[in-house]
């Protein structure tokens, strides 16, 4: 560096212009009412006809699912496993799992079938199996 001047750490100036600042909605079409309450639909859990809510009888019962804790042969840590699953395949438990561990803030992984997530996670899990239309049963102690 000639002249011995010092380099600004002060982030420099700003970008000086927003490229979006001019953009507006003006002159676009709407959308019909219709794709309108569709979207709406699909955003609160419902992705059928719109104006419909969606009750506890019209869900699918996908069948019983078996919820239990387990902290053998893990070197004393608690692990919270799901199985019992009939019917469903490989993609959708990792799905679920997929799920699962986002919800509880965890880790987990699909083993031998089974739905593993760590730490004793059972009420926020059966909370997701019960929307995704499955009976879950809290299994042992």
């Amino acid at each position: 560096m000639a002249g011995g001047g010092k380099i600004p750490t002060d982030g420099g100036g700003g970008l000086g212009q927003n490229p979006f600042g001019a953009l507006s909605a003006a002159g676009l079409p709407v959308a019909p009412k219709v794709v309108l309450e569709q979207a709406a639909a699909k955003l609160a859990g419902n992705p059928g006809r719109p104006g419909t809510v969606a009750t506890a009888a019209q869900t699918k019962n996908r069948g019983r699912v078996d919820i239990r804790r387990e902290t053998g042969n893990r070197g004393g840590k608690t692990v919270t496993v799901v199985d019992g699953f009939v019917g469903i395949g490989l993609p959708e438990k990792e799905q679920l799992a997929k799920k699962m561990r986002a919800a509880c803030g965890c880790g987990g992984t699909v083993k031998d079938g089974a739905i593993e997530i760590q730490g004793d996670q059972r009420e926020k899990i059966a909370a997701i199996l019960s929307a995704a239309g499955f009976r879950p049963v809290f299994a042992g102690g």
